[in-house]
């Protein structure tokens, strides 16, 4: 057999096709996590190439003829000297076996184990994945599996293996069957690493630093039992790569090891460039910490193997459709210390951004066009993408308030800032300031409460907490995930994909934006030579171009101002948005439903036939219609109705209202939203023409009645919210619905279509919620906008960034 020695030694049996794995390193902790090599391309099931599962701190154990591999449990232990306390505790929790060996040979206290079968499992959990996107029922098919060996291989401090894993089921989902050649037969390859683990007890060994809810930053966290009793029982330490400093007592020093990230050489130019320069802003944080050339970012070498966890990598990934980035890391479970970031771009999000930028400035004449202002902003944004992945792998979670403070993080998401400028009152759009080109001041407060080294003797937390008060003190403000979602969140200054200092101010602007771009839209959006039907692809970005910004600004409606903030620390803790506010958003987002403004110009109508054969466009990135193959001039408004219906119908949102009001009767209640909504959709007479903008107005009827039915009949929804949704419907009937179709004939469809005074379909829905509620009448199917977030790609997957 051919011997392979490194950090665990292995044999290359080539006639058996097996692996043998010696062992001589019993009861010593290692680290082990899988990963996925060879990727399946689909976003939406999320197996992509360089996944990273789940850290394992394992260690090989015998007994007798077996020898065990089993994963110590670091969710709860005790940090104490005494060994009989860290007992009791150990045998209090369950362990996990990862795999069993028997032992084939032994010499001088090293044995031999067949690692083949342990090597030739679904450690990613590709079945379950498919499982869960529901794609089909998939099993390991063991006769279609076997060893790769290009990629199994040892280094001095970890061992790599690498396996070609074989999946078969019947019925697979679309999913699988966009990107597998045979779909019933899916492949992969998935790779196991196993990595020698930091000495905790070395003199210059990594030292945790603790977590602070301000702070800014991902970590872990367990049970100390070993605390006293009158201290929390859960410690949080934060996530951070090791990093000292050569001269400790230098304010400026350089490092004793930089971090280094190495780029993917199979990303093309100028992207390659784009995303190193853009990498490389994290230098100015890590300067400003009191380090010199502390993060570097270098091409990755040749020989280098991507694995190897040496390397921190950004990876270029190619998927069949627009998908999420991410930035994951390799981090020891024990400490919170990063050993390995890993970031995963997506090939097709610059394709988006450039496409954005297409339909806002864009313009191909017969002889060609200048695509620079394009170009550039797509490269802006790869620059601010890799920015933003990296800081992920260095520790750093979503600061989604930054956008208040100036973009002052690359941890937020960020919307391309689009300038008017009037160019002799002809109004033209502006690209040039679409994305910041540094890093910013909250990411350099981040990095240096992460990295900062203090001089010998100084006090860590009072340190620490300068650093806070100092950020508190500026304005700087830092608030994540779970605030900035616009489902039930109610922050009015965290959102996603937002600019600006005011949400509503920025909404108004917004659909300034989107006005005149809808309005110089035409067939010159596309160059010459390209089929007609296309241009729907660059109209859906500019014509919900203000999707985000609802977003934002129905957070200010029924909002709460909030901090993470710690007793005497002298931060804001809550308070509600002035009610004066919450109006202007509420007057703002009721604009956004205005049929004038969701109407489509007929020119634009006229421009867009069915596709060619053969040509058929990808669902996810053109407007839902009910015309078959013809465009359906009312998707999109229907798009725009259903964004701000549900957002504002939110029941989160809706029972805030109520309990605000409750405590203060100068704010708006869900009575006054309910009125609002009822005034936009029936206050306005129709035209009596058979028109675009009525039909948008009879749609809105329509989606409202089927909102307030869905909000009265739903059993988990505030039975107040309830209550106000049901007097809602009965107003609409009491005052808008109050003719009887039965004593009135229409000569037309026109005129029965256009009459105020004709109760119809909606009269009919009323009364059948009022007759049995539990059995109202089913809402329309609704046609929601196509896939967005992240203002690129469609899938929301949950953080829209992951970390390990």
């Amino acid at each position: 057999m051919e011997k392979r020695p490194g950090f665990l030694t292995f044999y290359w049996d080539a006639k058996k096709g097996k692996i043998w794995l010696e062992i001589s390193r019993f009861n010593q902790e290692l680290l082990y996590y899988p990963t996925l090599a060879q990727g399946v391309g689909s976003n939406d099931i999320g197996l992509d190439r360089g996944r990273l599962g789940q850290e394992h701190v394992v260690q090989f154990q015998r007994s007798g003829n077996r020898v065990l591999l089993i994963e110590t449990n670091y969710g709860y232990r005790a940090l104490s000297l005494d060994s009989l306390e860290r007992r009791a505790v150990a045998e209090s929790f369950a362990q996990s076996v990862h795999g069993g060996f028997e032992i084939v040979a032994e010499e001088n206290g090293t044995v031999l184990v067949d690692f083949t079968p342990f090597l030739l499992q679904d450690a990613v959990g590709a079945i379950q994945a498919i499982a869960q996107t529901r794609q089909g029922t998939f099993r390991i098919d063991p006769n279609r599996c076997a060893l790769y060996l290009p990629h199994t291989k040892a280094f001095p401090q970890n061992t790599e293996f690498e396996a070609t894993i074989t999946l078969t089921g019947d019925a697979p989902g679309p999913y699988l069957r966009e990107v597998v050649p045979t779909p019933t037969i899916v492949t992969m390859r998935q790779h196991h690493s196993f990595v020698q683990l930091p000495d905790l007890t070395a003199p210059d060994a990594y030292k945790p630093r603790i977590m602070d809810s301000r702070s800014g930053y991902f970590g872990i966290d367990f049970f100390d039992y070993a605390s006293p009793f009158s201290q929390p029982i859960s410690k949080r330490y934060i996530a951070r790569h090791k990093l000292q400093k050569k001269d400790p007592s230098a304010a400026i020093s350089d490092p004793v090891e930089p971090i280094v990230y190495y780029m993917d050489p199979g990303a093309p130019e100028p992207i390659r460039s784009a995303l190193m320069d853009g990498a490389k802003w994290w230098n100015q944080a890590f300067e400003a910490a009191g380090y010199r050339n502390a993060f570097q970012v270098k091409l990755l070498p040749p020989d280098a193997d991507p694995m190897d966890v040496r390397y921190n990598l950004v990876q270029w990934v190619h998927r069949s459709t627009r998908g999420w980035s991410y930035g994951a890391s390799i981090t020891d479970p024990r400490t919170g210390q990063i050993l390995k970031g890993k970031v995963t771009l997506g090939s097709l999000r610059v394709r988006q951004d450039y496409l954005i930028a297409q339909g806002l400035v864009g313009s191909f004449d017969t002889n060609g066009a200048d695509t620079t202002e394009a170009v550039q902003m797509a490269l802006a944004r790869l620059r601010q993408l890799a920015a933003h992945e990296i800081g992920h792998t260095l520790g750093l979670p979503h600061n989604y308030a930054a956008s208040v403070n100036s973009r002052a993080s690359v941890m937020d998401y960020p919307h391309p800032q689009v300038d008017i400028v009037d160019n002799a009152g002809n109004p033209k759009l502006s690209l040039a300031n679409a994305y910041t080109t540094e890093i910013g001041e909250w990411d350099k407060v981040a990095i240096a409460y992460g990295y900062q080294h203090f001089p010998k003797g100084a006090n860590e937390k009072a340190e620490l907490d300068k650093i806070i008060t100092n950020y508190i003190r500026r304005g700087l403000k830092y608030l994540s995930d779970q605030d900035g979602r616009p489902e039930g969140g109610a922050h009015p200054q965290t959102h996603l994909w937002d600019n600006g200092t005011d949400a509503v101010a920025e909404l108004n602007r917004v659909m300034q934006i989107r006005h005149i771009a809808l309005n110089q839209f035409n067939e010159k959006k596309i160059p010459v030579g390209t089929p007609m039907a296309n241009l729907e692809e660059v109209l859906v970005p500019l014509y919900m171009f203000h999707r985000y910004q609802v977003e934002a600004a129905v957070k200010v409606l029924g909002g709460l101002d909030y901090t993470y903030a710690t007793r005497g620390d002298g931060q804001l803790v809550t308070q509600v948005v002035p009610a004066q506010t919450q109006r202007q958003a509420l007057s703002s987002l009721m604009n956004t439903i205005l049929p004038t403004n969701l109407v489509l110009p007929e020119p634009i109508l006229k421009l867009i036939p069915p596709r060619a054969y053969g040509f058929n466009a990808n669902p996810r990135e053109v407007f839902k219609r009910r015309t078959g193959i013809t465009f359906d001039p009312l998707g999109p408004p229907e798009a725009a109705i259903n964004l701000t219906l549900r957002l504002l119908l939110n029941p989160e949102r809706c029972a805030r209202l109520i309990n605000q009001q409750a405590l203060d009767p100068q704010q708006p209640g869900m009575s006054e939203l309910v009125s609002a909504l009822m005034g936009q959709a029936f206050g306005m007479r129709l035209t009596g023409q058979y028109n675009h903008s009525d039909q948008i107005q009879l749609l809105l009827r329509h989606k409202l009645v089927e909102g307030l039915i869905g909000l009265a009949t739903n059993k988990d929804t505030d039975a107040r919210v309830r209550e106000v949704a049901h007097n809602g419907l009965m107003a609409i009937k009491k005052k808008y619905l109050r003719g009887r179709s039965t004593e009135v004939e229409y000569k037309t469809e026109l005129q029965y279509r256009t009459s105020n005074r004709n109760p119809g379909y909606l009269h009919w829905m009323i009364r059948q919620y009022e007759q049995n509620p539990q059995q109202a009448p089913v809402a329309t199917t609704a046609l929601v906008a196509p896939d967005g977030a992240p203002i690129d790609p469609g899938q929301e997957w949950l953080d829209g960034c992951s970390w390990h």
